[in-house]
């Protein structure tokens, strides 16, 4: 085990030139880099969930027969990603606990290049089917890592819209995804990836390591200057790691992990299982984020072919609204973006949430009077009701369910809370993918959406009760705020050798 320095320093060192609260643009700047590496990683996320939906009716086309991809394999190339990804949950956690972030990134990124290059290749379905089972960790590394580095390594006063902005990127991947496909060949999709892919990889080598992950570790010297480096020196950010450094170093102090034994370990992770500031922001987190998966706007875009032909009954009219509608999301999560800067993130996600709801109930009902020939299908009816419920859900559940449950992660045991969230996340979202096929066959699409809109009023009547609000808080005030904790920070800052 790596011997800690636990000393305090003093603060004069950090000159008052330093600590005024003089804005300046190179903290923003650098955290801005680092987001668009994060962000482009989604965006290729986006390409590799919506390249499913043009290469599948392509290839079906080119071989003149659906036998080519069956149905069951159309569902499973569709949605293996999730399934793919349950292993690397575990490999991932653990490497971001004694690796940091950076690595585990990097790894990631080089894994969806060469699943994107494998699919760029691939001269059959079964090529294919190993590039989606290959993109697993990178979908992993969407959940587990990339909502720590925009938590981690960003202000507060800009967290919230880079994490919704994250989101949007992703459903500008689908959305480039289906343009790519509509007017071009589907292997377009897989060489838009590779190039994407290796911008990510070389934002990441300027990267600093996390000051969260370095305090963890009790590297607190390096945690000072890496948080001076992402959020300079004004007192605000000062206040944020005095009160980080305070908060580990009484968390080690009290745990004394470098003396446990093998028992005392596993004796202290039931503990914190049990622990309510562990489990309590923990849960709220994995039923914040299955409320962006049951509103069924993921589900809709990865289907939007299928589901759009059986209400519009003509694929040149599916393949346009499916545009139309992939654009009005993107512009919609920008407008949420936009308002999540004047209203509190707790009140525009339930409130957006909840006229998602109403529309989800409103098509259902539409579509089950149309199959009942108690009203004739209009098309410009459909896709109006499509188009608002797409704004209603991009506004709300899809940019702001990410970036709520991101700030909610605890503190302390960050990367046990985050693997059981993305275990979780991903067994939803691959059983969501695979079984909503099964769902609108059975139970025709009114019943589909139905589903979706009692699933989400469910969610939404808990987070009701019990979310938080977290906007402009820093994730150690979020976290005192679910415990009803408020305590002063005493630790003494270490020197900033950078003055």
């Amino acid at each position: 085990m790596e011997k800690r320095n636990y000393e305090a320093a003093s603060p004069n060192n950090c000159d008052s030139e330093v600590l005024s609260n003089t804005i300046t643009w190179k903290p923003f700047l650098k955290q801005l880099l680092i987001c668009s590496g994060v962000w482009t990683s989604m965006f290729l996320y986006g390409l590799c969930v919506g390249a499913p939906t043009m290469f599948i009716p392509q290839i079906r086309r080119e071989a003149n027969s659906t036998e080519i991809i069956t149905d069951d394999m159309a569902s499973w190339l569709t949605s293996v990603y999730g399934f793919s990804g349950f292993p690397f949950v575990f490999i991932l956690s653990i490497l971001t606990k004694f690796a940091g972030r950076r690595i585990p990134f990097l790894i990631a990124v080089l894994d969806t290049l060469a699943a994107f290059t494998v699919l760029y290749c691939s001269t059959s379905v079964t090529h294919i089917l190993i590039s989606e089972i290959m993109q697993g960790l990178f979908s992993a590394s969407q959940i587990v890592i990339t909502l720590m580095i925009l938590t981690e390594y960003t202000s507060p006063k800009y967290r919230g819209i880079f994490l919704t902005v994250k989101t949007a990127t992703f459903y500008w991947g689908i959305w480039a995804s289906n343009a790519i496909g509509t007017f071009f060949h589907w292997r377009k999709i897989p060489l838009f990836g590779i190039i994407c892919s290796l911008y990510t990889i070389l934002t990441v080598m300027i990267w600093p390591e996390s000051p969260y992950w370095l305090a963890s570790r009790g590297r607190f010297k390096e945690c000072a200057a890496s948080h001076r480096s992402l959020k300079g020196c004004d007192e605000e950010s000062e206040k944020e790691l005095e009160v980080l450094i305070n908060s580990q170093k009484e968390y080690i102090a009290s745990c004394g992990l470098d003396d446990m034994s093998v028992r005392e370990r596993i004796i202290d992770f039931f503990k914190t299982l049990k622990s309510k500031k562990f489990y309590k922001p923990t849960l709220l987190s994995i039923v914040t984020g299955c409320l962006g998966v049951f509103s069924g706007k993921l589900v809709f875009a990865v289907y939007a072919i299928d589901i759009l032909k059986k209400i519009t009954n003509s694929e040149s009219t599916a393949y346009t609204s499916m545009l139309v509608l992939d654009g009005f999301t993107v512009f919609s999560m920008y407008a949420g973006c936009l308002l999540m800067k004047y209203l509190k993130r707790r009140t525009l996600l339930l409130v957006a949430s909840s006229i998602g709801v109403l529309f989800l109930f409103t098509l259902s009902l539409y579509l089950y009077l149309i199959s009942l020939n108690v009203i004739l299908e209009n098309n410009y009816v459909s896709v109006s009701l499509l188009v608002a419920f797409s704004i209603a859900v991009s506004c709300g559940p899809m940019i702001m369910s990410i970036s709520v449950y991101g700030e909610l992660i605890p503190v302390r045991s960050r990367n046990l809370s985050v693997c059981l969230i993305a275990l979780i996340g991903k067994l939803v979202t691959g059983l969501a993918l695979k079984v909503s096929p099964l769902l609108f066959r059975k139970f025709g699409l009114h019943g589909g959406f139905l589903t979706f809109g009692l699933s989400s009023l469910a969610i939404i009547l808990i987070l009701y009760k019990y979310l938080p609000e977290t906007k402009d808080k820093t994730l150690q005030q979020i976290s005192d705020s679910m415990n009803k904790r408020k305590k002063m920070a005493t630790v003494r800052l270490l020197p900033n050798n950078n003055a």
